[in-house]
């Protein structure tokens, strides 16, 4: 069976999972439909009129654009804006469009952590910690009731939506204990008697669920429950740290290095001939590298102590403000950052397509120039 659309929807989300993405990013599959067929797919940093020319010269299914073609929300899509122009045309010629961005940044083993080779060997986690809420796992939904029913609350539950935990159903959690009640004069107690004291070995049962599950998770729960009046309680659950995937990294090298041997590193790494920098003479440890623009990183560096910041491009003002607090500077230009990652997105791609050729982008450069 030919690849489709969503195979590399699948692929990439193995690599770069969108939940990792910044909140303000626009990431996914951005053009196209899902269930139509690939054989061909083109790497990319930026879609530009002469790579979607490329793109259609090359007859190629899909395009995957690092950068999104679009950011913000659009109310129109028309010749009349470069962007929309691009759309049009994508459209018309056939072409789906796919953004990993900021997923494929904050990803393990993704662009960040690529970027970060280039300083050498030392201890490296993400400078922003990302957390995962999976939408299975976003409420705990707590019971208690007879030992002899706990079974058949759980498959009840399970049913309803509750104790999905990845690829496994019905988890649960029980323990025993000893539950209290007294039922006024109106009351029909499934154990023991009304208007009495009643201690009774209960089990509680606990599980997960979806926000979306809840309404009739509780209904379902009160049909079967044996009890009048089941106690039920319903915790909001946090999202768990995920300790080697988030924005930017930091890197406490084993050995010190000056920034100017880093600079001599990253050129390398890069394939470029520059960088801009300041004090190649200092030498550092803490080294903070965020790939693109990485200003909204700036203060988190200086505030874990960082002594070299490494990003695409910064703001005068930014750059400034971390020089003279004592953060170093080096920048590569933004997309110098990113594009070497690129054939190494393609193999990995490969490997989970079959049948589908990667190739990368020829058009796609910088547009800048160093005279």
């Amino acid at each position: 069976m030919p690849s489709a659309v969503k195979d590399f929807e699948n692929a990439m989300e193995s690599l770069a999972p969108l939940a990792f993405a910044a909140p303000w990013d626009n990431v996914g599959l951005l053009v196209g439909r899902r269930e139509a067929p690939i054989s061909r797919v083109m790497l990319t940093i930026d879609l530009t009129a002469a790579v979607l020319d490329e793109a259609v010269s090359q007859r190629i299914d899909l395009i995957c654009t690092y950068h999104p073609v679009m950011f913000k929300a659009i109310k129109q899509i028309t010749g009349s804006r470069a962007d929309g122009e691009v759309l049009l045309r994508a459209i018309k010629a056939g072409v789906s469009v796919y953004s990993p961005h900021t997923a494929l940044d904050a990803a393990e083993g993704g662009l960040t952590d690529w970027l970060a080779d280039a300083v050498g060997q030392g201890y490296r986690r993400p400078l922003v910690v990302s957390e995962s809420l999976p939408p299975t796992q976003e409420l705990k939904v707590v019971t208690f009731a007879p030992a002899d029913v706990i079974d058949r609350l759980r498959d009840v539950m399970a049913s309803a939506g509750a104790g999905r935990i990845g690829h496994y159903d019905h988890c649960s959690f029980v323990a025993s204990g000893t539950g209290t009640f007294r039922g006024d004069a109106s009351t029909h107690p499934a154990v023991g008697a009304k208007e009495r004291f009643e201690r009774v070995e209960e089990q509680r049962l606990e599980m997960v669920c979806p926000a979306s599950s809840l309404h009739v998770l509780i209904s379902t729960l009160k049909q079967f429950h044996p009890y009048e009046a089941p106690a039920i309680d319903v915790y909001p659950l946090r999202a768990i740290p995920l300790a080697k995937v988030g924005g930017g990294r930091k890197v406490v090298l084993d050995q010190p290095a000056t920034v100017g041997d880093l600079a001599d590193r990253l050129k390398k790494h890069l394939g470029i001939d520059a960088v801009k920098s300041t004090d190649p003479a200092k030498t550092v440890r803490q080294v903070a590298l965020v790939p693109g623009s990485g200003g909204d990183f700036v203060e988190t560096a200086l505030a874990q102590e960082c002594d070299l910041f490494i990003t695409g491009e910064l703001t005068y003002h930014v750059a400034l403000s971390a020089w003279t607090r004592g953060c170093a500077v080096i920048l590569t230009g933004h997309a110098n950052s990113e594009r070497g990652f690129l054939p190494i997105l393609a193999g990995r791609l490969a490997e989970r397509l079959d049948g589908v050729d990667v190739i990368m982008s020829r058009a796609d450069r910088t547009f800048f120039e160093i005279l």
